[in-house]
């Protein structure tokens, strides 16, 4: 029951912790649980929504890959989940406040990946950042518009994952570290599958600290963050194993998501997101009901940009096909 799990927060998690009792709260009050903390709430309704399912049919790096093996959106979010997990365990952190940050910190990326983000921030007046729609997903758009209602810590958590943010709790600063060591690993191992990358050709100044395999490098990164401790009151990598990361992280930037083949059909992403923008601006009310919500409060270009960075990769070719490429005659 929900009171054992408090009691297990107060009598073993570390003193820069997160307790659950002590959350401020949500947006909007709501009856209590008899079983379930706030944080394990939220860890639900992030993973009954809508918002989360779609993370299925969105791709990581590459576009629509051929093969049952290459990461998604969504697996990508559970492999950040379970790193960070076994982060918060380690270092005596809450884990479900962890937990439900690492689960919603991706539910506003867009279509293509960082290529349709790129698309919609120089659309969107405002620009446009994936970490902040994924607060706006949670706050306001999921749920038929009426958002999730999560409690603070959570939403923190997932608003300052990326960047040069910072969480305003230890839980919440985890999910950086967990989102770069999954996501440098993982698209390594994507990149191999996709012959555009060898093993080998990491630099040996990389690869003599943090390990030549997938497994040995995660396994260094992760031991290093729970070796640097909570003591100094924020989560981070001790050296030289934080400098050998970042060095990898450049050297992906480098050969992987720069690569003239990985990204060969980057300009055709920006076109058609920019034409799908600029009819839905210029026929707003071909958006779903719902979608028009907040037209007048937050502006057209604002609400056309939110119903862009739902749609999955497929969904997004689906309505361009469907708007801009004719179809053939057929007689009847």
């Amino acid at each position: 029951m929900k009171e054992v799990t408090l009691k297990r927060e107060e009598l073993f998690l570390c003193k820069e912790a997160t307790l659950t009792k002590n959350t401020r709260g949500r947006l909007h009050p709501i009856d209590d649980c008899p079983v379930r903390t706030d944080f394990q709430r939220d860890r639900d309704r992030i993973t009954h929504s809508k918002s989360f399912r779609r993370l299925m049919h969105k791709m990581q790096v590459f576009l629509s890959p051929e093969g049952d093996h290459y990461r998604t959106r969504l697996t990508h979010t559970l492999e950040v989940t379970q790193i960070a997990r076994t982060l918060a365990r380690a270092l005596c952190l809450n884990e479900d406040l962890t937990e439900a940050a690492a689960l919603g910190h991706d539910l506003g990326h867009t279509p293509f990946g960082h290529s349709g983000e790129r698309a919609l921030d120089n659309l969107c007046p405002g620009g446009f950042k994936h970490y902040e729609q994924s607060l706006r997903v949670v706050d306001k758009l999921d749920n038929s518009h009426k958002g999730l209602n999560l409690t603070y810590e959570v939403r923190n958590g997932i608003v300052n994952h990326s960047g040069n943010n910072t969480a305003g709790t230890l839980e919440g600063q985890i999910i950086k570290f967990a989102d770069r060591i999954a996501y440098i690993n993982h698209d390594i191992d994507d990149a191999v599958r996709a012959g555009i990358l060898r093993n080998e050709d990491i630099p040996s100044d990389i690869t003599e600290v943090l390990g030549s395999t997938h497994s040995d490098r995660i396994t260094s990164m992760v031991s290093k963050v729970i070796e640097h401790g909570t003591d100094s009151g924020r989560i981070g990598m001790t050296e030289p194993y934080y400098g050998a990361m970042i060095k990898l992280r450049e050297f992906m930037f480098e050969t992987v998501y720069r690569n003239p083949k990985a990204k060969s059909e980057d300009d055709k992403v920006l076109n058609m997101i920019a034409f799908l923008f600029d009819y839905y601006v210029h026929n707003i009310n071909a958006l779903p009901t719902e979608s028009l919500t907040y037209l007048e409060t937050d502006g057209k270009e604002r609400i056309v940009c939110d119903h862009i960075a739902s749609m999955t990769d497929r969904f997004a070719l689906a309505t361009f096909e469907e708007l801009f490429v004719p179809k053939v005659w057929q007689y009847k």
